[in-house]
């Protein structure tokens, strides 16, 4: 059970003054709650929300020496109160205000002189802030953003957090929602080591969160600044915590000896039409003493696009099967798990090795067909998407399960699958997509790690250039020239159809057009077809009955077509780096010469334009992934609302790396010292993991 203490800060954010219904849906549309979410903001979401940068009201000069373009504070007496004319609400609401310097002009649109006049009384003296305009070499302000009584100017802050806001959020209702909330934090017992908190001279949890939501300076809003990063390094220890914890609990589970006769591997190897790399060698080596061991294997294989990693998966599954147990492979698209069976079947069958196959799209009689030779084991090898781990999908004896997760299965998902194995499967993940170290730690900390470096023989580099969209014509023009000489191509838009708030290129308009310019020769897959109609096209386009494959990026993940040699990515500045990194790699997998044309849009941002840059200048998928880690952050790039893995609200991976390895290093220390938590800092941390909801974590300390 969380504990009492926190009971307020996980309440509905309805309970905050001034927050009503349609306030209550601005914030969780603020804070990117999905709009089919099943519970509210809560108070704690907006504890979370940091200040992106501050207002300085502490300039107060004199009316006559208020600086143009400026934002000052003034004191004034308030004169005339200027309504416009009956019916004429283009004019504006103006309000004389002087002091012995000078007069000053309030501005206001829309305005309603009642509110008006009760603010701003004439006679009375009132403080002003907000920005400066001389207008006819007269100074005004337009809807100054504060009207104060000196008792109000008393309580005013000379510097003003700036929060990230939504449409239709004003400013003040924000802070006033969010002050309330802070105020809602409670005094909580210090988890942290008292000397390592000297040490980085950092002051309490409550004082700290209380500072970085009133900023004194720019330096505050620093994420090395000392409140922000005690705040960050709370977070990555009770992320590096729970992790070490799922870790303990995976670990603990009975291992049991996968050695293998060795007797089949090697008649695969030799039919294989490429010699294995070093890399691959090592990683089947390190994954395979794994296995044999008495140990459970939790292993992650890391691999740039096309670096091998299926070979690599495959003697993992021959050693599993050869021990007398079964192997399940899952990976994120019903058009990569249909390519695996087509892939792993042909290298099984000549040893006698069952490969099936279990996605959504089986139903009826034929799944109940799968689901009992899966649970008698005749089938040896299941390869599918996250169905196969499923309620009602019982293997008789599962000794691997391999996910190819694409940043799709969270430490939710590795531990259900202990469920389909009575807790003593071996489990390999895979990903594509090379990952920084810190984003490895925080999201693999329970796993060990293997890496692919380098591409297998026989890969061929891809000529990557950077095109404006006017080249577009050009492109076209070159397409018949490239499938006379046998060219497929794929053509990547960043939208399925065209949406009128959102000038990117959609698939299905591209679709039509290049269908009337190559007619027979096109072919279109996106995210909302169905599995078989999906499928249908893309044996059109390995078959080359078609030429042109039009795509969202659902072809990103795997997809492999030697003989396309062509990727053309529209609108490639609405993409990251990761996502281009994965399109490209679709290119380049036969003996043809390819390339990878990526079109903009003008005008670019600065970002836009360093992402680019890179994609021309290097093919290194580590050193793009570190990039993208540098220009986006790590929520984005892992994309983790939709993924289940963490998410950060207040540590940044890009420049809290060291922060992350201090976290790594206590978390171990804890669990030595107290592996139950039950001391007294023990029952600090459990609040911690409670307050950042590693709740999981919780539940394996209680489950011993």
């Amino acid at each position: 059970m969380r504990p009492e203490i926190l009971t307020p800060l996980f309440a509905s954010a309805r309970q905050l003054p001034g927050v009503g219904p349609k306030l209550i849906k601005m914030i969780a549309r603020l804070i990117g709650l999905p709009e089919t979410a099943d519970h509210e903001a809560r108070v704690v979401d907006l504890v979370w929300h940091l200040p992106a940068s501050l207002i300085d009201r502490s300039l107060r000069p004199k009316i006559v020496d208020a600086p143009d373009g400026q934002i000052v504070t003034l004191e004034v007496t308030v004169g005339q109160h200027r309504p416009p004319p009956p019916r004429n609400r283009r004019v504006p609401y103006k309000v004389d205000c002087t002091d012995e310097t000078g007069t000053l002009t309030l501005v206001f649109f829309n305005a309603h002189k009642d509110y008006l006049t009760r603010q701003l009384p004439e006679g009375e003296t009132r403080f002003v802030s907000g920005k400066v305009d001389w207008f006819n070499n007269a100074p005004q302000i337009v809807h100054p953003d504060h009207l104060l009584s000196a008792d109000e100017f008393d309580a005013m802050p000379p510097i003003e957090p700036v929060y990230p806001l939504t449409a239709g959020l004003s400013p003040k209702t924000l802070v006033k929602a969010i002050r309330a909330a802070v105020a809602l934090v409670p005094e909580l017992a210090e988890w942290q080591e008292p000397n390592w908190l000297i040490k980085q001279k950092w002051v309490g949890f409550t004082e700290a969160l209380n500072a970085v939501h009133t900023p004194a300076s720019e330096d505050d809003l620093n994420p090395l600044a000392p409140a922000r990063a005690r705040l960050a390094y709370d977070e990555l220890l009770a992320n590096q915590l729970a992790l070490a914890l799922v870790r303990r609990q995976m670990k603990r589970a009975t291992g049991r000896t996968l050695a293998g006769t060795g007797a089949i591997w090697p008649t695969i190897v030799n039919a294989l039409p490429f010699s294995l790399t070093t890399s691959q060698n090592t990683a089947i080596a390190e994954i395979l003493d794994d296995m044999a061991s008495g140990d459970r294997m939790l292993r992650l294989l890391q691999g740039d696009v096309g670096s091998g990693k299926t070979v690599v998966a495959l003697a993992a599954l021959i050693s599993a099967v050869e021990s007398g147990t079964q192997g399940a492979f899952m990976v994120p698209t019903e058009i990569l798990a249909r390519q695996h069976l087509k892939t792993l079947t042909q290298m099984c069958d000549q040893a006698g090795i069952t490969v099936a196959i279990l996605t959504g799209r089986e139903k009826g009689k034929p799944r109940e067909e799968i689901l009992n030779a899966l649970s008698t084991g005749e089938i040896d090898i299941l390869v599918g998407t996250h169905a196969i781990f499923q309620a009602g999908v019982e293997f008789k004896d599962l000794g691997l399960a391999i996910i190819d997760e694409q940043h799709r299965f969270g430490v939710h998902q590795r531990l259900a699958i202990q469920a389909k194995a009575a807790g003593r499967a071996d489990v390999l993940v895979m990903t594509a997509t090379p990952i920084p170290r810190t984003l490895a730690l925080t999201h693999y900390g329970d796993m060990e790690v293997s890496r692919l470096i380098g591409k297998p023989a026989g890969r061929q580099p891809v000529d990557t250039r950077v095109l404006p969209g006017e080249k577009l014509s050009e492109i076209l023009r070159a397409l018949p020239r490239a499938f006379a000489a046998g060219a497929r191509v794929y053509w990547v838009c960043p939208l399925v159809e065209e949406n009128h708030d959102l000038p990117w290129a959609a698939a299905e308009e591209r679709h039509q057009a290049l269908e009337k310019l190559f007619p027979g020769k096109t072919g279109i897959v996106h995210g909302r077809m169905k599995g078989v109609e999906k499928d249908a096209v893309m044996a059109a386009f390995q078959a080359g009955e078609i030429s042109i494959l039009i795509a969202t990026t659902v072809i990103e993940v795997g997809v492999d077509v030697p003989e396309a040699t062509i990727m053309v990515v529209e609108n490639a500045e609405r993409f990251g780096l990761s996502q281009l990194h994965q399109l490209r790699g679709r290119v380049g997998r036969g003996t043809g010469k390819s390339s990878c044309l990526l079109v903009y849009s003008s005008p670019l941002s600065e970002n836009a334009k360093a992402r680019l840059k890179i994609m021309r200048e290097t093919d290194d998928g580590f050193i793009i992934a570190e990039e993208d880690l540098r220009l986006r952050g790590s929520g984005e790039l892992l994309g983790t609302r939709q993924s289940g893995l963490p998410e950060f609200h207040l540590a940044d991976l890009s420049v809290h790396g060291e922060l992350l390895a201090a976290a790594r290093d206590d978390a171990a220390l804890i669990l030595l010292q107290e592996p139950n938590l039950d001391g007294k800092r023990g029952d600090s941390l459990r609040t911690l993991l409670y307050l950042f909801e590693r709740d999981e974590a919780i539940r394996l300390l209680s489950a011993g």
